[in-house]
């Protein structure tokens, strides 16, 4: 799964492709189909709370200064569209007041609506994210519209869009995150960086993205795709 992402990483426009991983398995398993024979994983320290602060990592032994872009692919979206990744990187360089950019979707069912894997975001008018929430409550939807996840609101703002795992950020943004601390060990690089005041700018993905891979279910489902194309 994870080669898979490589692979949709390096048909995207990205100069350079690296895997931060702690598991030498993963580190031997990857490869960028365009370089053979390349050594783009890079192994990093296993008590490291996320793949934020391995990213980080990453950042600081390569020497990158605090203007280097970096796109974060989660290694759990084996069919994202390699576009996306380039909206990520456009979405950055458009907003300059931003540290980090990401992508949402519509929710597309109920169903996705209720699951706490699919992260909803709630923007501002400007489309910097205000907030990250895995589950439905407290939003709540407006009566008689025949999809109503698709109107759900929050305090008045829409909330019925799903994070896609997928950010672009500076260095400095990796750098600064890495040295705060957070409520909780592994909480999340978005959350972390909400709280010490990063803008995050989203947009809506130019393309439908395919469901990642939260559970056994989901992969069943990915190895049946994967079985038959992308």
């Amino acid at each position: 799964m994870i080669q898979r992402v490589v692979e949709r990483a390096c048909a995207s426009s990205a100069g350079e492709v690296l895997v931060a991983t702690d598991d030498a398995r993963i580190a031997a398993a990857v490869h960028d189909p365009r370089r053979p024979g390349a050594v783009i994983a890079v192994l990093t320290n296993p008590d490291l709370p996320s793949g934020t602060d391995r990213v980080a990592a990453v950042a600081a032994a390569r020497g990158w200064d605090d203007d280097t872009v970096v796109v974060n692919v989660q290694g759990d979206e084996p069919f994202l569209p390699p576009r996306l990744i380039d909206q990520a990187a456009g979405l950055l360089e458009r907003d300059r007041g931003a540290g980090i950019a990401t992508l949402a979707t519509p929710v597309a069912s109920l169903a996705e609506f209720l699951d706490p894997n699919a992260v909803k975001v709630v923007t501002a008018h400007d489309g910097a994210a205000l907030y990250f929430r895995p589950c439905a409550d407290p939003v709540v939807a407006r009566r008689g519209v025949r999809r109503p996840w698709q109107s759900a609101r929050v305090c008045g703002r829409d909330a019925s869009r799903r994070l896609v795992r997928i950010s672009r950020r500076r260095a400095e943004a990796h750098h600064a995150l890495a040295a705060v601390g957070s409520r909780a060990a592994r909480e999340a690089g978005a959350v972390r960086a909400l709280e010490n005041g990063i803008r995050i700018a989203v947009g809506t993905c130019v393309e439908p993205p395919a469901p990642g891979v939260d559970t056994p279910e989901d992969l069943e489902r990915a190895r049946k795709r994967a079985a038959v194309g992308p």
